[in-house]
């Protein structure tokens, strides 16, 4: 497992160098982890990075981000990132989809949300978060008192992957620094993560998302909460109770307002 491991991190170096994401600190201590819960520490060694997305038994295993040591490009910005991407053929993804989901809204937004890759309305559309899914997602914004235009909305992934499958993890190592240097030109305040994978891509925690949702943990200075992925809320309603509590305190840590309700209209 050791060997495999250090060809991935060798492979993952090289294409960053190619995307000019460097220097790449080679010397990083491998026990570097992001801020963990309190209640999730357990004083052993982390155990070494396991395939992503997975869910774990027992406390929360942590374990350090594959991506970390990776620093933003000078001078970048997202129109930078965007021709960087160009037309994208650098994993098997590219053969099926129909357009390049790169991201949209407020390129200063104080408010980022990561979901998992594109669906068919996407993939039609080019723009994330545009189907049923989508609605769901605006309306939740609005609940907050935003637009979609105040927020960024992107994914691990920029393309599809065949019927909505999980994105493999050779396929989030080849698109997820495009979403680093997103994040690192954006520069939020607040990223919600929507949905395991997105989660556990920038934290590095391999545990469902059942158990990272609802807790606060740093993202190179951001605050990140993860929650429930819109799709999920339209197949079990229930949870939509749990999202707003975590939507709740995204808007304490912003310093936001629930707009009033709307009046009911007599019929």
């Amino acid at each position: 497992m050791a060997n495999d491991l250090h060809r991935r991190l060798e492979a993952w170096l090289r294409y960053g160098d190619e995307l000019g994401l460097g220097p790449f600190y080679r010397d990083r201590a491998r026990t570097t982890l992001h801020t963990v819960p309190a209640d999730a520490s357990s004083g052993t060694q982390p155990p070494e990075p396991g395939p992503l997305p997975v869910s774990v038994s027992g406390p929360l295993a942590a374990v350090p981000s594959l991506f970390d040591g990776v620093e933003s490009v000078p001078n970048d910005s997202l129109e930078r990132i965007r021709t960087d991407l160009g037309d994208c053929t650098r994993c098997r993804l590219h053969r099926s989809r129909t357009k390049i989901v790169f991201g949209t809204g407020n390129p200063r937004a104080e408010l980022v949300f990561v979901g998992e890759g594109p669906g068919h309305d996407e993939d039609q559309q080019g723009e994330p978060f545009v189907g049923r899914a989508g609605q769901l997602l605006t309306q939740m914004i609005e609940a907050m008192g935003l637009s979609r235009s105040d927020v960024y909305i992107c994914n691990v992934v920029k393309c599809r992957p065949p019927e909505n499958r999980t994105p493999a993890r050779d396929e989030i190592a080849t698109c997820a620094p495009f979403l680093l240097r997103q994040l690192a030109v954006i520069r939020p305040r607040v990223i919600v993560c929507l949905g395991a994978v997105a989660a556990q891509t920038l934290l590095g925690f391999s545990a469902s998302i059942s158990r990272l949702r609802g807790q606060w943990y740093d993202y190179r200075g951001a605050r990140l909460l993860a929650t429930y992925h819109p799709a999920y809320l339209l197949r079990n309603p229930s949870a939509k109770v749990e999202v707003w509590s975590d939507l709740k305190q995204v808007m304490a840590a912003l310093g936001l307002k629930p707009p009033p309700p709307r009046p009911r209209q007599r019929r």
